[in-house]
């Protein structure tokens, strides 16, 4: 079996240092940088399954280098380090496409959990997945090829936002926690910072509802958690 491979992304050499032997211990390929703009050299000749990435780098931060993957289409995971305990830097990073993050000082062993469960999450899920649509109101989901459809339009989703709307389309009409979405679709089985989910539900709900501020299909339930819900009127759609 090849070995999965992280790319380190790190202005602060200590601190790569420290997370490629780690991470080397476990048997992964590591690739480290020190500025945001070697990212996308690196990925040209090392094609990461897995982006560590420090939000304070020069040259180009962290926010920029995950906008311009995604404006890029490409969809690697990525998990955001942060030495700020300000929530809109880590939500900033959310927003423009980052899988996760995690606030300096962290512990290796809890970065490597999230790295393997992330990458748990995207190679099980094609083989686990039925090959037959799975709809919804005006919503098809067809698992194996993840592709989504809106009222018969395509939708582009991250990998990390499909994975929760099949997620939650898998449990339609049954409340669920922001922990137990944490668990289902993070694959974390520690307790995580419920924020993520969140903010991709918001990213979810822009995409797929007609009215996210008044959604029909992702509903919130107060101090709870969310529930996908069928809408009143449905629609077939091809």
């Amino acid at each position: 079996m090849m070995k999965k491979k992280i790319l380190v992304v790190d202005d602060e050499p200590s601190i790569s240092m420290l997370i490629e032997f780690n991470l080397k211990l476990v048997g992964f390929e590591v690739h480290c940088v020190y500025d945001g703009e070697a990212v996308f050299q690196a990925i040209q000749h090392f094609r990461p399954d897995l982006i560590v990435l420090d939000l304070m780098l020069p040259k180009m931060d962290g926010i920029q280098v995950c906008r311009k993957l995604r404006g890029q289409n490409n969809l690697v995971p990525i998990i955001m380090l942060t030495a700020m305990q300000d929530l809109s830097d880590k939500i900033a990073g959310l927003d423009n496409g980052a899988d996760d993050y995690m606030t300096k000082p962290f512990s290796p062993q809890e970065l490597i959990s999230r790295i393997q469960a992330i990458l748990r999450r995207i190679q099980t899920l094609p083989s686990t997945s039925p090959n037959t649509p799975v709809s919804i109101g005006q919503i098809i989901i067809q698992p194996d090829q993840r592709e989504v459809k809106v009222k018969g339009q395509p939708i582009e989703l991250t990998p990390k936002e499909f994975d929760l709307l099949l997620f939650l389309c898998k449990h339609r009409g049954k409340v669920l926690s922001r922990q137990q979405l944490l668990h289902g679709v993070w694959d974390y089985h520690f307790l995580g910072d419920t924020r993520i989910v969140d903010v991709h539900i918001s990213h979810l709900r822009d995409k797929i509802e007609t009215n996210a501020r008044n959604p029909e299909y992702i509903v919130t339930i107060r101090n709870v958690g969310y529930k996908l819900a069928e809408p009143a009127m449905k629609e077939s759609y091809a």
